[in-house]
């Protein structure tokens, strides 16, 4: 079985692609095009225009575009009527005959919530299934995948034993677990749980929860996070791990940027829990969850041991050094 390495890449990430980055992925998804009166918009995607080189470098690269993200509203709204789904759908089946695009991802963040202070409805979580339905209707053999959310909400607020039979995959974002909501330092990308970690916030756990509400295992695409989460006035006991702090997870430091210099500068020691399965940085009062080498390998061995689709990462900047996408690579290629 070849794994998915899927790249989210977002438009100013486009012009870092190298070649070799597209020797070591099946993927990118292009974040993101939005929803504007409706229709799908692409505006803010200026670089579009390098699809054709990376079509010449890697002619078997599958590009995919990822329609929403954080904060990116219109999904309610426009789902709300058939008419207003078949117009969506009907712009983008335009955009992928006009790039030569390889599919749609949905990345409605989230149905039937307003934590990403976007419009929302009870009635998303019908409609999210019958967007999906028009858009597999319109887009045919073309890919068609969403990200969901990593927890009970996501499976709470969808129809995922229904979705699951429309889209190739479901790419979960085992990310962002302990993020801007949490007060407690921890793991935000855990492969497992850690010690005395009851809360289900790691990527065993959330496969295991969307596999039991009807996805296929073989159709789960985990998420490998390039970036950190940093909490500070941290309780200085088991070196922050699990503790009360006074800011909640705030994005922290791109991977290439944790370097040895910052480490240095702030007093930083580098942590491996061997339960968790996960890096973390520790100075006293300041903690930092982010994804090593070792951790993200770890992760794609998990992909192969429990019978996945693949792995995808956010964010491609954030890792300049490559190492982690080389990771990957190495343990899936």
């Amino acid at each position: 079985m070849k794994h998915f390495v899927l790249a989210y890449a977002m438009n100013d990430a486009l012009p870092t692609i190298t070649r070799e980055d597209l020797s070591r992925l099946t993927h990118i998804n292009l974040a993101f095009g939005l929803i504007k009166d409706g229709l799908l918009d692409l505006s803010q995607l200026t670089h579009i225009d390098l699809l054709e080189k990376f079509r010449e470098w890697a002619p078997a690269i599958r590009i995919i575009l990822s329609v929403g993200g954080w904060g990116a509203g219109g999904f309610s709204h426009m789902a709300m009527t058939q008419e207003g789904r078949e117009r969506f759908a009907a712009s983008c089946r335009e955009a992928v005959e006009r790039f030569g695009l390889d599919g749609i991802d949905i990345d409605w963040e989230y149905p039937c919530s307003d934590q990403a202070e976007i419009d929302c409805d009870p009635a998303d979580k019908e409609n999210f299934t019958l967007l999906l339905q028009e858009l597999r209707r319109q887009l045919g053999e073309k890919s068609l995948s969403i990200a969901a959310g990593a927890g009970e909400y996501f499976i709470r607020d969808t129809q995922m034993e229904r979705v699951q039979e429309i889209v190739d995959y479901v790419q979960i974002m085992t990310y962002d677990m302990r993020s801007g909501f949490s007060h407690e330092a921890g793991h935000h990308a855990a492969l497992s749980a850690g010690a005395g970690d009851e809360s289900g916030l790691n990527t065993r756990a959330m496969v295991e929860l969307f596999h039991k509400a009807g996805v296929p295992l073989s159709k789960l695409v985990v998420g490998a996070a390039f970036y950190s989460r940093r909490w500070t006035g941290v309780e200085n006991r088991n070196h922050g791990l699990l503790q009360k702090a006074e800011s909640v997870g705030i994005g922290g430091p791109a991977y290439s940027d944790l370097t040895p210099e910052f480490l240095q500068k702030g007093g930083f020691t580098q942590y491996w829990d061997e339960d968790a399965q996960a890096a973390y940085l520790w100075n006293g009062s300041e903690f930092i969850s982010f994804e090593s080498p070792e951790a993200v390998a770890l992760k794609a061995a998990f992909v192969k041991e429990a019978g996945l689709l693949g792995i995808m990462y956010w964010e491609h900047s954030c890792d300049s050094t490559r190492e982690l996408l080389k990771a990957i690579h190495q343990e899936l290629g």
